[in-house]
């Protein structure tokens, strides 16, 4: 007998196994402690005072219980079959390079970046020595962005088969079965790299190739159509086609790409800086009480305001928010200060913290025209070589506490920060241009009107949080994937302009790669 229950739980009952299992089989009315019981959906509901759990539970008595995963890491042996390059070993890669091998390809791998391992120290660097590699930082090396940076697996996207088909395969790889249940899952930075381990292994297990701490320097491009890539030493590496899934802050690709005439268009991203709260405080906002308590997570928070500047109306939102989490540098070159956010696993930091952007779109950028499609690609750079300059010159960011910020004077002493590489007292205004600084105070006076309490001098604003997304959109067929000028070019994922997180970019890498082989290889 195999019975649905759909009910809601206190928070102790939800997430105490043994409470659990015995209260879904009450309300299955069912009276047998063999059966099994099998969490599907949950979701925490923080609308009342009374924080509750939305459950969707599955009950098997007297029955064979079916596996939990469906899928299966079965991969043929491709060590001589036809190459696919991939650039970056972003979720977009990975996921690429995963499907090809099922599809019957090689996949050869380029990263520019280090394996996780050796990435460990260049962040170190980061943090203690203020010392930015230009080839492996929290944004560049093995598992992309995400590795370092907090492992959130939500997304947007409405193709809930390919959604749960992504989140299987990173459970095979040794994530953690919650995030086939959470309404908004989450590895966390500290377990996410194993999960990368793994997948590398597989790939490699099956006969593709990896290669790490090797860029890609040129393509090589013959009657408009990509043949293969240059690397630094000069080798050249050919194959059926490219999938290019560089991630965001790729900037060289994409100089390379306009140096080449390769199609590529500027697109609207979004930009402002990281606010930065004690987490007891946003939990007593959103689930009213003092303390949360042994059961329930540190709560994250959702806010959007529309502004008005210039005549013109503009969202300000929270981006990326990390309850329980850390704030961390995601520089890609000496001379530049970027910050994003990331949790662990237990999000158990006593800090929460949220990108605040406002949208940047592409009539913002008029006084960047004369750089064509990289026109917020060099806005991004200049704002990010300012924060640098203002803040002394090292990974320390400027900084500002948010009421101060707001009433325009420029803060005495700031908080307790988790940001590592230290803070710095600055006039947030002089660091970003007035269309931005003018939304994010109206911004941030409206949320305090949304979350009384979220607005105080206790929090402060740390920038800039400048890599939301790529700058860059390097256009596509909208069926086939494949560049709308060169032939066997697939952009792919965050960098190219056609995904906003780990799973909408790991589902879009296992797109490009099923387009590539139903185009260019006979069945």
């Amino acid at each position: 007998m195999k019975r649905i229950v759909e009910t809601t739980l206190k928070p102790e009952e939800a997430f105490t196994p043994e409470l659990f299992k015995e209260i879904i089989l009450k309300r299955a009315r069912m009276d047998d402690p063999t059966a099994t019981v099998r969490p599907l959906r949950r979701s925490i509901d923080a609308r009342s005072k009374a924080v509750k759990v939305n459950i969707k539970a599955q009950v098997f008595a007297n029955e064979e219980v079916p596996p939990l995963l469906s899928y299966k890491k079965d991969y043929p042996n491709v060590t001589n079959a036809d190459p696919v390059i991939i650039v970056g070993l972003g979720p977009a890669g990975m996921f690429a390079a995963l499907r090809l091998i099922e599809l019957g390809l090689k996949p050869i791998v380029i990263e520019r970046g280090s394996a996780v391992r050796e990435r460990r120290r260049d962040i170190a660097a980061i943090n203690k020595d203020h010392v930015v590699n230009p080839e492996s930082n929290y944004c560049f090396g093995e598992g992309g962005a995400g590795t370092f940076s907090d492992g959130k697996l939500y997304t947007r996207s409405k193709k809930r088969g390919d959604i749960i088909r992504a989140l299987e395969i990173l459970v095979a790889h040794g994530a953690t079965e919650d995030i086939l249940i959470d309404a908004h899952p989450h590895i966390g930075t500290n377990k996410l790299p194993k999960v990368v381990e793994q997948i590398r292994e597989s790939i490699l297990g099956a006969g593709g190739e990896i290669h790490f701490d090797t860029k890609v320097t040129d393509f090589i491009v013959e009657s408009e159509e990509m043949k293969g890539v240059v690397l630094g030493d000069g080798t050249k590496v050919t194959g059926l086609g490219v999938i290019l899934a560089t991630g965001h802050s790729a900037r060289d690709i994409f100089h390379l790409l306009d140096k080449q005439k390769v199609l590529i268009e500027a697109k609207p991203f979004a930009m402002g800086v990281r606010i930065e709260h004690q987490q007891r405080l946003i939990d007593k906002i959103q689930y009213h009480c003092d303390d949360r308590g042994e059961f329930l997570p540190a709560s994250p928070y959702t806010l959007v305001s529309q502004t008005q500047y210039d005549g013109k109306q503009r969202g300000v939102f929270s981006f990326c928010m990390c309850p329980g989490g850390f704030i961390v540098p995601s520089a890609t070159a000496e001379g530049e200060v970027v910050v994003n956010g990331m949790s662990p696993a237990r999000r158990d930091s006593k800090y929460a913290n949220s990108g605040i952007v406002t949208a940047i779109e592409l009539e913002d950028l008029k006084d960047y025209a004369q750089y064509g499609s990289l026109a917020g690609l060099y806005f991004q750079k200049e704002i990010e070589q300012r924060a640098c300059q203002i803040a002394g010159g090292t990974q320390a960011a400027p900084a500002q506490r948010m009421v101060d910020f707001v009433k325009d004077r420029v803060s005495g002493t700031l908080p307790d920060t988790s940001y590592q590489p230290g803070l710095s007292s600055v006039d947030m205004n002089e660091v970003l241009p007035e269309s931005i600084t003018s939304r994010l105070r109206d911004g941030f006076k409206s949320f305090g009107r949304k979350m009384k309490g979220y607005y105080t001098n206790e929090a402060q604003i740390v920038g800039v949080e400048s890599r939301t997304s790529s700058p860059v959109r390097i256009p596509r067929d909208k069926e086939s994937c494949e560049h709308v000028q060169i032939k066997r070019l697939y952009p792919c994922g965050e960098g190219a302009g056609y995904a906003g997180g780990i799973i909408s970019a790991a589902m879009d890498g296992e797109k490009c790669a099923e387009r590539l082989m139903a185009r260019y290889v006979k069945t």
